[in-house]
């Protein structure tokens, strides 16, 4: 299944050791005259996307947020930076062509779907090509249109891994959570009072087995899950519709997705926020930082929740198929206790490779993340880069909890300024080398000058 744009690669860079595509460089084997009557985004397309934003903004007439999410918007080529802008930026480094503005992204310049300050300007940086569906198309841009106002909004950008949900109680409860908001979606009002409150249950009951789970969990759906639930309030897409969508997401990505640390915000967000539009439709005025979406939907729906008996939360759950659940999950959690213990032998226990993070870029896919308990998360494909060079992951690497270090198994080969091992490539930038680590067989990277 071709999962949307929020989980594919969050955040993507060029190679800083220049071995990468530069802006104006011809294709391998392409003619240089054909490569500069094609650039890498078509100009004409990348306006028509351009307006199609703008008139979903303009629909809106700023209405939701009380504030317009129509503004300056960047569509970037992650493979050579190439950018083109809806309008010019602050410093000339955009050029008029063709009705947009063009240039190339500095390769300090981190490359993502996200806000950024660049050229004196605050954008809406989003990845080329974009989605050839008109709905995906839709949410990607107002989502990212959001994340432009946020601050202005006074909610906080956190960006919180969710480990708990990879454990089988985090990933069995949140899925009957699901489950029960994509009742609550399709019901009436009756109905819908019952479901929403099985879903609180289930909720709270999840939260109470893991210490401060409510405030990382209520973080990060702030800040994916508002900027999720506008691009879906705002695709164009009728009430029903919306609705429709997400519980056709329900059906179908819990089972596909390998990890819920990170993507499940994108799930509950839009689903909270949708019924909160039912329930109390003045409640985007009123939410600030340090919400909690489904206490804003309890005090709506007028629920007082109270702790569940262990009895009670069986008996509703088996309204959601929770024994079937329960056991195809505990077939998971076999599976993943041996890939946890595989990672743990390889960058924990074995030879391993130590660099240290200054100040990286990396991309990854957030559903594929793996919490490594007392150590950090596993990274099991990553393209990072930092001063020291540029590594390349496609079997396993670790982010210390600290995030100051990145581990890899320890190297295979060496040659020159390129390092590499099981399932990883390193390439170096001068001044940097490696030497011995702390434990036999083990190596890191230094900087020459701060030996």
């Amino acid at each position: 299944m071709q999962f949307p744009v929020f989980l594919s690669l969050l955040l993507l860079t060029s190679s800083p050791t220049g071995h990468g595509l530069a802006l104006g460089d011809p294709q391998e084997g392409a003619p240089k005259d054909a490569v500069a009557k094609a650039p890498p985004i078509d100009l004409a397309l990348a306006k028509t996307k351009f307006d199609e934003a703008k008139r979903l903004a303009q629909a809106d007439h700023g209405r939701l947020w009380g504030k317009s999410l129509d503004g300056p918007k960047l569509f970037v080529d992650p493979r050579t930076r190439f950018v083109v802008g809806n309008q010019a930026d602050a410093e000339g480094k955009l050029k008029p062509e063709a009705g947009v503005f063009v240039g190339s992204l500095p390769p300090n310049i981190p490359i993502a779907n996200t806000a950024y300050q660049w050229a004196g300007v605050h954008w809406s940086m989003l990845l080329w090509p974009m989605p050839d569906d008109k709905t995906e198309r839709s949410i990607i841009l107002m989502h990212e249109s959001w994340h432009r106002i946020q601050a202005d909004l006074g909610l906080a950008s956190n960006d919180p891994l969710n480990a708990h949900l990879d454990t089988m109680p985090g990933r069995y409860w949140i899925q009957l959570e699901w489950r029960a908001l994509s009742r609550a979606l399709l019901s009436n009002h009756a109905e819908r009072k019952t479901a929403i409150e099985d879903a609180l249950l289930f909720r709270q009951h999840r939260r109470s087995l893991f210490k401060k789970s409510d405030l990382i969990e209520n973080q990060l759906e702030l800040h994916e899950g508002l900027a999720e639930y506008t691009g879906v309030k705002l695709s164009a897409l009728p009430d029903a519709e919306q609705r429709l969508l997400l519980v056709k997401r329900f059906e179908k990505w819990p089972t596909e997705m390998k990890s819920y640390v990170r993507s499940f915000a994108y799930f509950s967000g839009p689903a909270y926020g949708l019924l909160l539009d039912e329930t109390a439709p003045s409640w985007i005025g009123k939410i600030k930082a340090g919400d909690d979406l489904s206490l804003l939907l309890a005090t709506a729906a007028k629920l007082k929740l109270e702790t569940p008996s262990e009895a009670l939360l069986k008996e509703r759950a088996r309204h959601y198929d929770g024994d079937k659940l329960w056991t195809s999950e505990g077939t998971r959690e076999g599976a993943r206790l041996k890939r946890v213990a595989a990672f743990r032998q390889i960058l924990v226990e074995g030879p391993v490779l130590v660099l240290p993070l200054v100040k990286s870029q990396r991309s990854f896919n957030p559903s594929e993340l793996v919490p490594l308990e007392g150590h950090g998360t596993v990274y099991p494909t990553l393209t990072l880069s930092d001063r020291w060079g540029k590594l390349e992951v496609r079997k396993a690497s670790l982010i210390s909890t600290d995030h100051t270090k990145v581990i890899v198994p320890a190297p295979k080969k060496v040659e020159a300024s390129v390092l590499s091992g099981d399932g990883w490539e390193l390439r170096l930038e001068p001044g940097w080398k490696l030497v011995k680590g702390a434990r036999s067989g083990d190596w890191k990277i230094v900087e020459e000058k701060s030996e």
